[in-house]
């Protein structure tokens, strides 16, 4: 592993050369204040200094909407989809991005492989960048630093007039190799990046944590206020349900498989034949949602689902913040934790 650096002028000429290698997608302006991952066609239309972006880069491997296969009614027979394949680069991605990534990976591999995503996944190369935490991004808070460069091919990190670009696998080597603007040295400090939006407990601790709020009135709090939009799942990083539907062609001869994004706080999410639906409160909804990001896959993993990144809160219209939930969740275990060992230390003082 070594570290080279890049000036800010250079940047352009680093994009440039990397069109040539590979398809590449980097963040671009959308509207007045938001950003998206688009494809570059040109360098002036990058933005790297940019908080987050709508979706996360996991569309161009789960995307909203594809064709899985087609049929016929008539032999029979099923023909699956031809994924296009080529040399993918993605630039300027953030760290809880890349983190969501993997964990998408650990998701789409267990049991039965799905062969859609891990195709998708193939030849793709990620540069990361570093960023300035606003008052929505808590991925430290979930083991996440804005440094932590685990599934990146290169990394840069913002200096005041360029990058300290680390170079982290053989494929990141080379991008880089025999580029002239790369400097073998990086001469300047990279300054700390303090993060104003925390969860009051280690991640560690919050499973503890759920074994004991079930029936918390959190969730009717919360769900008072909630809308039930379901914005919060689809700009998720690692929200990864689907629905799929049979569609017949008008002369019934042939039809196709769809698959498409679901989400869990979706009123006929749960539904199912008979009219009945196994969570039909938003409160019970809005349990589930956070149960999947810091319950039910953490027992599994050791890791929160939850990768910091403030899209839920940024974006929620009705002003719901993750963070204020799983810390009033904390408060309320602490006390009835408090309240359970107070008669024990009275005891000692008797």
């Amino acid at each position: 592993m070594k570290t080279l650096y890049l000036p800010q002028i250079k940047i352009g000429a680093f994009l440039s050369h990397l069109t040539n290698m590979g398809i590449v997608y980097a963040p671009h302006k959308k509207g007045d204040a938001s950003f998206t991952f688009e494809t570059v066609k040109s360098m002036k239309d990058v933005i790297l200094d940019y908080p987050r972006t709508l979706n996360s880069i996991k569309k161009y491997f789960l995307p909203p909407k594809e064709q899985l296969m087609s049929f016929s009614m008539e032999d029979y027979s099923i023909t699956q989809n031809e994924l296009y394949k080529s040399e993918i680069i993605f630039f300027g991605v953030h760290s809880y991005d890349m983190q969501a990534v993997m964990k998408l990976d650990y998701n789409f591999s267990q049991g039965n492989p799905e062969r859609n995503y891990l195709s998708r996944r193939e030849n793709s190369t990620f540069i990361g960048i570093s960023f300035t935490p606003d008052e929505y991004h808590f991925s430290r808070s979930v083991g996440i630093t804005v440094e932590e460069t685990d599934g990146f091919d290169l990394f840069l990190d913002r200096t005041n007039d360029g990058y300290n670009v680390t170079v982290l696998t053989d494929r990141g080597a080379d991008l880089v190799n025999n580029q002239s603007y790369f400097m073998e040295t990086a001469t300047c400090e990279i300054p700390n990046q303090q993060f104003h939006n925390k969860i009051k407990y280690n991640y560690n601790r919050l499973p503890e944590v759920f074994d004991q709020v079930w029936n918390s009135p959190v969730w009717d709090q919360v769900a008072a206020k909630c809308v039930g939009c379901g914005t919060c799942n689809l700009v998720c990083p690692t929200c990864y349900c689907f629905n799929v539907d049979d569609e017949v062609d008008l002369d019934l001869k042939n039809g196709s498989r769809q698959r498409t994004w679901d989400g869990c706080m979706l009123n006929n999410f749960a539904a199912v034949a008979g009219g009945e639906n196994f969570r039909k409160s938003l409160a019970e909804r809005q349990r589930h949602r956070i149960y999947r990001k810091f319950k039910y896959i953490t027992d599994v993993t050791g890791e929160p689902w939850c990768v910091g990144c403030g899209r839920c809160t940024a974006y929620c219209t009705a002003d719901i913040s993750i963070v204020d939930i799983v810390n009033r969740l904390s408060e309320e275990y602490e006390q009835n934790h408090l309240q359970k060992q107070s008669p024990h230390i009275l005891h000692e003082f008797e």
